[in-house]
């Protein structure tokens, strides 16, 4: 069975350049903006890396959204939706990076699915 591990975190913000600049600077993240997709991602030196979504819409403030690393996204909502669980964002490409998905887990709260096409870096 594969490990599932957290691979990306994301927390909402008001505004995500002045976020990603304060944990730059409190705790030495590396910043990285995807103008393509005006998002602010950041690395954690021994730890996985995420980024900050807009507050607004979807995104709530005090909002974090672990993902989850799979090889298939399509089989693990499957598995989520026999489960008990609701699909909240269907499978998206993102670009050649890779590919994700929000579900609901039966307490309410949202998680994502990230499969890697790709490295990062």
């Amino acid at each position: 069975m594969d490990s599932h591990p957290i691979v990306h975190l994301e927390i909402s913000a008001l505004d995500p350049a002045k976020s990603s600049k304060f944990y730059h600077d409190v705790f030495g993240w590396q910043i990285e903006h995807a103008p393509e997709f005006n998002y602010y991602q950041f690395r954690i030196d021994g730890g996985f890396g995420g980024g900050f979504n807009q507050i607004g819409g979807q995104h709530a403030p005090g909002e974090v959204i672990p993902y989850i690393g799979v090889n298939d996204v399509d089989a693990a909502l499957e598995k989520i939706k026999a489960a008990g669980g609701e699909v909240v964002t269907p499978k998206l490409d993102i670009g050649d990076f890779g590919q994700f998905a929000i579900f609901s887990d039966p307490s309410g709260n949202r998680i994502g699915l990230y499969r890697a096409l790709r490295q990062p870096g």
